[in-house]
């Protein structure tokens, strides 16, 4: 008995130190060779010895007895668990039922205004009688082409039906400017922003675990209130100048900065100029609506002598404004990350942006920044008499859409009296 004992612990030792290496049609073959060899009650003593049912050990003394070839496989072709698409055929239409963009507001669907996760499609799947684990709902979904995706910003709304006609009409007035080497600006009014220790969206290298601190509510410093830049960027200089203003965005602040930058850097840059293209949007403080821009950019253009002309971008086009992307978004860019606690850091991180663009030619855009602390009220009425007068004298409406172009005519030059 003790003889039986000793046998039995040592080939449990011996399985033990052979069995984990092997696959599983494997193990079943080595259990059942040495099941064969002990002939009567061996099966019984190598699964008391391996620790797995007898069931198993004859199934390796069935396969050893059939005298198959080698499989050169674990499982015979077949075996093992099944696909879910195979064992439960309405699951990959049930999941693109749920993940389809129609889905969503239905108020039939369990994904109703809820966001599309795995772990929600999985637990709304299960609900629905088709057991699933959120990786396999990743895995089907991948597998159908789905991937996760962001918002994109690309309905314009209503398109004009003369905006591709606006556009070339603007191309072609760019140009003629251009070759008579008179400016062409792009102008606009950047996002207004909160002043004060606010979180800034973005990041930017800091210690580790000494992140920035930020007020947790984003309501207005009533002493610092909002900082609001407004650009003009020279389409043909490459540079950009922006005034910060503190109280509002109105026209008369916008041609302002206008006047600012032709008197600081437009009129050394074309000193020859007689005429300036502006191209701006067609709402907000520069707007092709609103009465004071024209009555304003009239006193600019007696000031200065110059023949302004404006070509505004048609409706629903406003982020293909040059100054968008070749001013503006490099400013966030150098900001990012960074709270926004005083205007002088505004103007200084403003002043502060340079980019490199082409691939050989390494042009460099430099951007000049100011403060302007001046008083913009908002209400200045424009009356209909003061426009009838404009339009007499100064303000030259285009034969293409005159809404959009027109040119204002500075006063002649006064004889002396």
């Amino acid at each position: 008995m003790a003889g039986a004992v000793c046998f039995e612990e040592s080939l449990a030792a011996k399985l033990s130190a052979v069995l984990p290496h092997l696959d599983e049609r494997q193990r079943r073959l080595v259990m059942g060779a040495e099941a064969r060899a002990l002939g009567h009650g061996g099966i019984k003593t190598v699964a008391r010895a391996a620790g797995v049912s007898a069931v198993t050990v004859s199934k390796g003394v069935a396969e050893l007895d059939a005298g198959d070839e080698p499989l050169g496989r674990t499982r015979r072709p077949g075996g093992g668990r099944k696909p879910l698409t195979e064992t439960d055929a309405g699951a990959r239409t049930a999941l693109l039922s749920l993940v389809e963009p129609t889905s969503r507001g239905d108020p039939e669907s369990p994904l109703r205004w809820t966001t599309k996760s795995v772990r929600n499609l999985a637990e709304a799947m299960s609900a629905a009688g088709h057991r699933i684990s959120p990786p396999t709902v990743a895995k089907l979904l991948k597998a159908e082409g789905f991937s996760l995706q962001a918002n994109a910003k690309t309905i314009e709304g209503g398109q004009h039906p003369d905006r591709d006609a606006q556009f070339r009409y603007l191309n072609d007035r760019v140009r003629e400017h251009q070759q008579a080497q008179c400016p062409v600006i792009s102008v606009d009014a950047k996002k207004k922003e909160l002043v004060g220790k606010f979180k800034n969206s973005g990041r930017e290298w800091q210690p580790k675990g000494e992140p920035q601190q930020t007020n947790v509510h984003d309501f207005i410093d009533t002493d610092l209130g909002k900082a609001i830049p407004y650009g003009v960027y020279d389409v043909g200089a490459d540079t950009g100048w922006v005034s910060v203003g503190t109280d509002h965005d109105t026209a008369e602040f916008a041609v302002a900065t206008i006047r600012t930058w032709w008197r600081t850097g437009g009129s050394g840059t074309y000193p020859n100029a007689g005429r300036l293209l502006i191209c701006a949007d067609g709402g907000g403080s520069n707007g092709y609506r609103t009465r004071l821009w024209k009555t304003e950019l009239a006193r600019l253009a007696d000031e200065t002598g110059l023949e302004i002309t404006v070509c505004h971008l048609p409706p629903g086009t406003s982020k293909w404004n040059k100054i968008e992307h070749r001013l503006f978004s490099h400013i966030s860019m150098n900001w990012r990350g960074r709270p926004l606690e005083s205007h002088q850091v505004i103007v200084n991180t403003i002043a502060a942006t340079t980019t490199r663009t082409g691939l050989t030619v390494h042009a460099e855009l430099t951007v000049h920044a100011e403060l302007d602390n001046g008083s913009y009220p908002n209400g200045i009425k424009v009356t209909d008499q003061q426009i009838k007068d404009l339009e007499q004298h100064a303000l030259r409406r285009h034969d293409f859409h005159g809404e959009w172009n027109y040119t204002l005519i500075p006063e002649p030059p006064r004889a002396p009296t």
